[in-house]
Protein backbone atom coordinates (compact mmCIF):
# COMPACT_ATOMS: atom_id res chain seq x y z
CA UNK A 1 0.00 0.00 0.00
CA UNK A 2 2.48 2.34 1.02
CA UNK A 3 4.25 1.38 -2.30
CA UNK A 4 1.22 2.10 -4.38
CA UNK A 5 0.90 5.36 -2.06
CA UNK A 6 4.53 6.18 -3.59
CA UNK A 7 4.36 5.47 -7.09
CA UNK A 8 1.11 7.43 -7.18
CA UNK A 9 3.03 10.84 -5.65
CA UNK A 10 5.86 10.68 -7.83
CA UNK A 11 3.20 10.40 -11.26
CA UNK A 12 1.44 13.52 -9.22
CA UNK A 13 4.69 15.10 -9.03
CA UNK A 14 5.84 14.44 -12.40
CA UNK A 15 2.30 15.79 -13.93
CA UNK A 16 2.95 19.12 -12.19
CA UNK A 17 6.32 19.38 -12.95
CA UNK A 18 5.18 18.99 -16.48
CA UNK A 19 2.20 21.56 -16.26
CA UNK A 20 4.52 23.58 -14.42
CA UNK A 21 7.34 23.69 -17.42
CA UNK A 22 5.07 23.63 -20.21
CA UNK A 23 3.42 27.17 -18.37
CA UNK A 24 7.09 28.82 -16.84
CA UNK A 25 9.33 28.16 -20.26
CA UNK A 26 6.99 29.52 -23.05
CA UNK A 27 7.01 32.86 -20.72
CA UNK A 28 10.46 33.07 -20.10
CA UNK A 29 11.11 33.25 -23.51
CA UNK A 30 8.17 36.14 -23.88
CA UNK A 31 9.95 37.61 -21.09
CA UNK A 32 13.74 37.27 -22.76
CA UNK A 33 12.16 38.89 -25.93
CA UNK A 34 10.95 41.99 -24.11
CA UNK A 35 14.50 42.47 -23.35
CA UNK A 36 16.28 41.60 -25.91
CA UNK A 37 17.71 44.35 -28.72
CA UNK A 38 16.84 44.43 -32.24
CA UNK A 39 19.44 41.31 -32.68
CA UNK A 40 19.00 39.52 -30.50
CA UNK A 41 15.26 38.75 -30.64
CA UNK A 42 15.94 36.83 -34.31
CA UNK A 43 18.67 35.14 -32.38
CA UNK A 44 18.56 31.01 -33.24
CA UNK A 45 18.10 28.68 -31.53
CA UNK A 46 16.09 31.46 -28.94
CA UNK A 47 17.50 31.27 -25.37
CA UNK A 48 15.58 31.78 -22.71
CA UNK A 49 18.56 33.24 -20.92
CA UNK A 50 18.42 37.56 -20.44
CA UNK A 51 21.95 39.37 -21.49
CA UNK A 52 22.88 42.71 -20.45
CA UNK A 53 25.53 43.11 -22.46
CA UNK A 54 26.57 43.38 -25.68
CA UNK A 55 30.16 42.56 -27.64
CA UNK A 56 31.31 44.12 -30.57
CA UNK A 57 34.12 43.92 -33.27
CA UNK A 58 35.51 47.51 -34.95
CA UNK A 59 37.69 47.11 -37.80
CA UNK A 60 38.82 50.47 -39.81
CA UNK A 61 39.18 50.42 -43.19
CA UNK A 62 41.54 52.72 -44.91
CA UNK A 63 40.38 52.56 -48.47
CA UNK A 64 36.77 52.96 -47.44
CA UNK A 65 37.33 55.56 -44.49
CA UNK A 66 34.70 53.33 -42.36
CA UNK A 67 34.70 51.67 -39.20
CA UNK A 68 32.88 48.77 -40.02
CA UNK A 69 30.90 47.23 -37.10
CA UNK A 70 30.17 43.48 -36.50
CA UNK A 71 28.54 42.13 -33.56
CA UNK A 72 28.70 38.94 -31.16
CA UNK A 73 25.81 36.81 -31.26
CA UNK A 74 24.79 34.44 -28.25
CA UNK A 75 26.33 31.71 -30.02
CA UNK A 76 29.61 33.74 -29.96
CA UNK A 77 29.62 33.99 -33.97
CA UNK A 78 29.92 37.47 -35.73
CA UNK A 79 27.66 39.04 -37.71
CA UNK A 80 27.39 42.01 -39.63
CA UNK A 81 26.02 45.14 -38.40
CA UNK A 82 26.71 48.34 -39.81
CA UNK A 83 29.75 50.07 -41.89
CA UNK A 84 29.85 54.00 -41.87
CA UNK A 85 31.90 56.35 -40.99
CA UNK A 86 29.44 58.65 -38.99
CA UNK A 87 28.82 58.77 -35.65
CA UNK A 88 25.23 59.60 -36.23
CA UNK A 89 25.04 56.62 -37.88
CA UNK A 90 26.60 54.72 -35.34
CA UNK A 91 24.93 56.28 -32.16
CA UNK A 92 21.33 55.28 -34.09
CA UNK A 93 22.22 51.80 -34.91
CA UNK A 94 23.75 51.12 -31.44
CA UNK A 95 20.57 52.67 -29.96
CA UNK A 96 18.30 51.36 -32.09
CA UNK A 97 19.29 47.40 -32.82
CA UNK A 98 21.62 47.02 -29.89
CA UNK A 99 19.83 48.63 -26.97
CA UNK A 100 23.00 50.65 -26.54
CA UNK A 101 22.96 54.57 -25.61
CA UNK A 102 26.14 56.52 -26.64
CA UNK A 103 27.20 59.32 -28.37
CA UNK A 104 28.25 59.71 -31.37
CA UNK A 105 31.27 61.88 -30.13
CA UNK A 106 31.87 58.70 -27.81
CA UNK A 107 32.07 56.36 -30.18
CA UNK A 108 33.86 58.13 -32.74
CA UNK A 109 36.45 58.53 -29.85
CA UNK A 110 36.10 54.69 -28.29
CA UNK A 111 36.69 53.94 -32.30
CA UNK A 112 39.98 55.86 -32.99
CA UNK A 113 42.10 53.12 -31.80
CA UNK A 114 40.88 51.09 -34.46
CA UNK A 115 43.09 53.11 -37.04
CA UNK A 116 46.39 52.42 -35.10
CA UNK A 117 46.11 49.42 -33.72
CA UNK A 118 43.66 47.21 -35.95
CA UNK A 119 40.74 45.69 -35.03
CA UNK A 120 39.25 45.71 -31.64
CA UNK A 121 36.77 44.24 -29.09
CA UNK A 122 33.87 46.41 -27.37
CA UNK A 123 31.77 45.71 -24.45
CA UNK A 124 28.98 47.53 -24.01
CA UNK A 125 26.26 47.46 -21.24
CA UNK A 126 22.38 47.18 -22.57
CA UNK A 127 19.85 49.94 -21.60
CA UNK A 128 17.41 47.43 -20.28
CA UNK A 129 14.49 49.59 -20.58
CA UNK A 130 14.76 50.63 -24.68
CA UNK A 131 11.96 48.16 -25.35
CA UNK A 132 9.57 49.76 -23.10
CA UNK A 133 11.18 53.25 -23.52
CA UNK A 134 10.46 52.76 -27.16
CA UNK A 135 6.93 51.24 -27.37
CA UNK A 136 5.34 54.29 -26.30
CA UNK A 137 7.07 55.93 -28.81
CA UNK A 138 6.26 54.27 -31.44
CA UNK A 139 2.77 53.18 -30.51
CA UNK A 140 0.09 55.61 -31.21
CA UNK A 141 -1.65 57.03 -27.97
CA UNK A 142 0.13 54.28 -25.95
CA UNK A 143 -0.05 56.72 -22.92
CA UNK A 144 -3.48 57.53 -23.56
CA UNK A 145 -4.23 54.27 -23.65
CA UNK A 146 -2.74 53.14 -20.46
CA UNK A 147 -4.72 55.95 -18.14
CA UNK A 148 -8.14 54.92 -20.26
CA UNK A 149 -7.38 51.30 -18.98
CA UNK A 150 -7.08 52.38 -15.34
CA UNK A 151 -10.20 53.98 -15.71
CA UNK A 152 -12.35 51.43 -16.89
CA UNK A 153 -10.97 49.09 -14.49
CA UNK A 154 -12.16 51.45 -11.63
CA UNK A 155 -15.72 51.97 -13.49
CA UNK A 156 -16.04 48.67 -13.75
CA UNK A 157 -15.24 47.39 -10.68
CA UNK A 158 -16.97 49.84 -8.42
CA UNK A 159 -20.04 48.97 -10.62
CA UNK A 160 -19.84 45.21 -10.64
CA UNK A 161 -19.22 45.53 -6.71
CA UNK A 162 -22.06 47.62 -6.06
CA UNK A 163 -24.86 46.21 -7.74
CA UNK A 164 -23.51 42.27 -8.16
CA UNK A 165 -23.20 42.72 -3.77
CA UNK A 166 -26.58 44.48 -3.43
CA UNK A 167 -28.21 41.95 -5.30
CA UNK A 168 -25.80 38.82 -3.43
CA UNK A 169 -27.88 40.53 -0.67
CA UNK A 170 -30.82 39.68 -1.67
CA UNK A 171 -30.91 36.71 -2.79
CA UNK A 172 -29.13 35.76 0.21
CA UNK A 173 -31.26 37.58 2.89
CA UNK A 174 -35.00 37.55 0.86
CA UNK A 175 -37.41 35.34 -0.16
CA UNK A 176 -39.44 36.17 -3.29
CA UNK A 177 -41.30 35.26 -6.37
CA UNK A 178 -38.75 33.93 -8.93
CA UNK A 179 -35.63 34.22 -7.27
CA UNK A 180 -34.00 30.67 -8.37
CA UNK A 181 -34.99 31.55 -11.67
CA UNK A 182 -33.79 34.80 -11.91
CA UNK A 183 -30.36 33.92 -10.17
CA UNK A 184 -30.32 31.19 -12.98
CA UNK A 185 -31.17 33.62 -15.44
CA UNK A 186 -28.33 36.05 -14.31
CA UNK A 187 -25.61 33.42 -14.32
CA UNK A 188 -27.02 32.80 -18.21
CA UNK A 189 -25.39 36.35 -19.20
CA UNK A 190 -21.72 35.37 -18.55
CA UNK A 191 -22.44 32.15 -21.07
CA UNK A 192 -23.01 34.84 -24.09
CA UNK A 193 -19.63 35.85 -25.50
CA UNK A 194 -18.50 39.82 -24.86
CA UNK A 195 -17.98 40.44 -28.70
CA UNK A 196 -21.91 38.73 -29.06
CA UNK A 197 -23.13 41.70 -26.17
CA UNK A 198 -20.79 44.41 -27.69
CA UNK A 199 -22.30 44.85 -30.99
CA UNK A 200 -25.93 45.81 -29.94
CA UNK A 201 -24.31 47.55 -26.93
CA UNK A 202 -22.70 49.42 -29.32
CA UNK A 203 -26.41 50.83 -30.96
CA UNK A 204 -27.20 51.51 -27.71
CA UNK A 205 -24.04 53.38 -26.16
CA UNK A 206 -23.85 55.79 -29.28
CA UNK A 207 -28.02 56.59 -28.93
CA UNK A 208 -26.90 57.78 -25.16
CA UNK A 209 -23.78 59.48 -26.55
CA UNK A 210 -21.35 56.82 -24.63
CA UNK A 211 -19.70 55.51 -27.40
CA UNK A 212 -15.78 55.56 -27.83
CA UNK A 213 -16.09 56.04 -23.95
CA UNK A 214 -14.58 54.58 -21.04
CA UNK A 215 -17.95 54.40 -18.56
CA UNK A 216 -19.49 52.71 -22.01
CA UNK A 217 -16.78 50.29 -22.14
CA UNK A 218 -16.82 49.82 -18.09
CA UNK A 219 -20.78 48.86 -18.54
CA UNK A 220 -19.98 46.63 -20.81
CA UNK A 221 -17.39 44.91 -18.73
CA UNK A 222 -20.19 45.12 -15.77
CA UNK A 223 -22.60 43.09 -17.29
CA UNK A 224 -21.29 39.40 -16.82
CA UNK A 225 -19.88 40.72 -13.88
CA UNK A 226 -22.51 41.83 -11.99
CA UNK A 227 -23.77 38.26 -12.11
CA UNK A 228 -20.91 37.19 -10.87
CA UNK A 229 -20.47 39.02 -8.24
CA UNK A 230 -24.16 38.40 -7.25
CA UNK A 231 -23.07 34.63 -7.38
CA UNK A 232 -20.27 34.57 -5.08
CA UNK A 233 -21.53 37.22 -2.76
CA UNK A 234 -24.41 35.21 -2.14
CA UNK A 235 -22.79 32.31 -1.01
CA UNK A 236 -20.90 34.11 1.33
CA UNK A 237 -24.11 36.53 3.19
CA UNK A 238 -25.71 33.33 3.52
CA UNK A 239 -22.99 32.17 5.99
CA UNK A 240 -23.03 35.47 7.58
CA UNK A 241 -24.95 35.19 11.21
CA UNK A 242 -28.01 37.76 10.80
CA UNK A 243 -27.90 37.91 15.23
CA UNK A 244 -25.26 40.38 13.82
CA UNK A 245 -27.33 42.00 11.62
CA UNK A 246 -29.87 42.69 14.11
CA UNK A 247 -27.78 43.56 16.90
CA UNK A 248 -26.89 46.44 14.23
CA UNK A 249 -30.60 47.14 14.07
CA UNK A 250 -31.16 47.15 17.73
CA UNK A 251 -28.89 49.70 18.06
CA UNK A 252 -30.45 52.32 16.07
CA UNK A 253 -28.70 51.45 13.07
CA UNK A 254 -30.95 51.27 9.23
CA UNK A 255 -31.01 48.82 7.22
CA UNK A 256 -28.67 50.12 5.08
CA UNK A 257 -26.09 51.25 8.00
CA UNK A 258 -26.26 47.75 8.82
CA UNK A 259 -25.46 46.41 5.50
CA UNK A 260 -22.26 48.99 4.61
CA UNK A 261 -20.72 48.67 8.49
CA UNK A 262 -21.34 45.13 9.53
CA UNK A 263 -22.41 42.81 6.37
CA UNK A 264 -20.15 44.22 3.91
CA UNK A 265 -16.86 44.02 5.81
CA UNK A 266 -17.89 40.44 6.59
CA UNK A 267 -17.91 39.65 2.86
CA UNK A 268 -14.84 41.46 2.06
CA UNK A 269 -13.19 38.10 0.86
CA UNK A 270 -15.92 37.35 -2.14
CA UNK A 271 -15.48 41.20 -2.91
CA UNK A 272 -11.62 40.90 -3.37
CA UNK A 273 -12.56 38.12 -5.93
CA UNK A 274 -14.94 39.73 -7.79
CA UNK A 275 -13.07 42.69 -8.14
CA UNK A 276 -10.39 40.38 -9.33
CA UNK A 277 -12.34 38.87 -12.12
CA UNK A 278 -13.75 42.07 -12.92
CA UNK A 279 -10.56 43.63 -13.19
CA UNK A 280 -9.44 41.33 -15.42
CA UNK A 281 -12.32 41.22 -17.70
CA UNK A 282 -11.70 44.93 -17.96
CA UNK A 283 -8.17 44.63 -18.37
CA UNK A 284 -7.57 42.47 -21.01
CA UNK A 285 -10.23 42.76 -23.41
CA UNK A 286 -9.47 44.11 -26.87
CA UNK A 287 -11.79 42.92 -28.78
CA UNK A 288 -14.71 44.91 -27.39
CA UNK A 289 -12.69 47.79 -27.24
CA UNK A 290 -11.88 47.84 -31.12
CA UNK A 291 -15.91 47.67 -31.26
CA UNK A 292 -16.69 50.25 -28.95
CA UNK A 293 -14.14 52.62 -29.26
CA UNK A 294 -12.53 54.59 -32.08
CA UNK A 295 -10.18 57.55 -30.56
CA UNK A 296 -9.48 56.33 -26.76
CA UNK A 297 -8.30 52.88 -26.90
CA UNK A 298 -7.50 50.76 -23.86
CA UNK A 299 -3.76 49.50 -23.13
CA UNK A 300 -4.69 45.56 -24.04
CA UNK A 301 -6.17 47.02 -27.68
CA UNK A 302 -3.00 49.43 -27.89
CA UNK A 303 -0.97 46.21 -27.59
CA UNK A 304 -3.09 44.05 -29.97
CA UNK A 305 -2.74 47.09 -32.47
CA UNK A 306 1.35 47.13 -32.29
CA UNK A 307 2.05 43.39 -32.42
CA UNK A 308 0.19 43.98 -35.61
CA UNK A 309 2.01 47.02 -36.55
CA UNK A 310 5.73 45.73 -35.71
CA UNK A 311 5.85 42.29 -37.29
CA UNK A 312 9.54 43.35 -37.61
CA UNK A 313 10.07 44.82 -34.40
CA UNK A 314 8.38 41.92 -31.98
CA UNK A 315 10.81 43.09 -28.63
CA UNK A 316 8.60 46.02 -28.87
CA UNK A 317 5.31 44.79 -28.99
CA UNK A 318 6.60 41.67 -25.78
CA UNK A 319 7.61 44.96 -23.96
CA UNK A 320 3.84 46.38 -24.29
CA UNK A 321 2.69 43.29 -23.17
CA UNK A 322 4.51 43.00 -20.40
CA UNK A 323 3.30 46.68 -19.27
CA UNK A 324 -0.05 44.98 -19.86
CA UNK A 325 0.73 42.08 -17.33
CA UNK A 326 1.90 43.80 -14.54
CA UNK A 327 -0.26 45.77 -13.13
CA UNK A 328 -2.71 42.23 -13.64
CA UNK A 329 -0.09 40.71 -11.12
CA UNK A 330 0.16 43.79 -8.54
CA UNK A 331 -3.32 43.57 -8.33
CA UNK A 332 -3.82 39.86 -7.78
CA UNK A 333 -0.96 40.34 -5.60
CA UNK A 334 -2.48 42.84 -3.41
CA UNK A 335 -5.80 40.87 -2.87
CA UNK A 336 -4.68 37.69 -2.79
CA UNK A 337 -5.12 36.94 1.31
CA UNK A 338 -8.46 37.86 0.78
CA UNK A 339 -9.76 35.70 -2.16
CA UNK A 340 -7.57 32.62 0.43
CA UNK A 341 -9.62 33.67 2.67
CA UNK A 342 -13.07 32.81 0.88
CA UNK A 343 -10.99 29.40 -0.52
CA UNK A 344 -10.72 28.19 3.34
CA UNK A 345 -14.24 29.48 4.78
CA UNK A 346 -15.28 32.29 6.17
CA UNK A 347 -15.60 32.27 10.11
CA UNK A 348 -18.15 35.06 11.44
Amino acid sequence: MNKLNGIQKTLIALVLATVVIAVIVPLMFFFTNAFSNGREVYDYPKTPILSFTVKVQVSYNEDTGMYIVKYYDRNGELQNAVNTSFGEILSGYFEQYLSVYRTPEELLEQFEITKTEGPQEFTYGKNMWHNFKTFFLITSKAEEALVNSIIVVIFTIIISLTLGSMAGYAFARFRFKGKDQINVFMLIVRMFPMVGISIPLAVILIRFNLFDTMIGLAILYSLPNIALTSWITSSIFVGINRELEEASLVFGANGFQTFIKITLPLALPALAASSMYAFLTAWNDTISALILTNDHPTLALAVYQAIGDNTTNLQYAAAGSIILIIPALIFTFVIRKYVNQMWGGVSV
